[in-house]
């Protein structure tokens, strides 16, 4: 029997733990599978110019409000992020043509460029 103390949401436990069937002979490791190469996705070219619609917060692109190459008006909801299980519509700071720099489903950290306008 092996004792061990753990804790839990702030309230510590002793507990036993008994081993069944140890060896004193070391087990090997077994040998990794090769792994398929990931996919890499192609990077979207920057966007220069225009005004920037940035994240104000981080979060999940949950979908795309307008298509890409659209004109918007000021103030006009063009997608929506998830925050702390919340959606948050995010709008246009300026009138002009709309160009994403993220696809629905991104992750996206407080600043990142969602998208210019120009």
């Amino acid at each position: 029997m092996r004792t061990f103390n753990v804790k839990v949401n702030g309230t510590s436990y002793t507990v036993e733990v008994e081993e069944v069937g140890a060896s004193t002979q070391p087990v090997a490791a077994p040998e990794a599978a090769p792994q398929a190469p990931k996919a890499v996705e192609a990077p979207k070219p920057q966007l220069t110019g225009g005004t920037q619609v940035v994240a104000p917060m981080p979060g999940l692109v949950i979908s795309l409000k307008v298509a890409d190459g659209t004109a918007v008006k000021k103030d006009q909801p063009v997608l929506v992020l998830e925050a702390m299980k919340m959606e948050n519509d995010i709008v246009a700071p300026c009138d002009g043509v709309i160009s994403y720099a993220v696809q629905k489903g991104a992750n996206v950290d407080t600043g990142a460029v969602l998208a210019v306008i120009k």
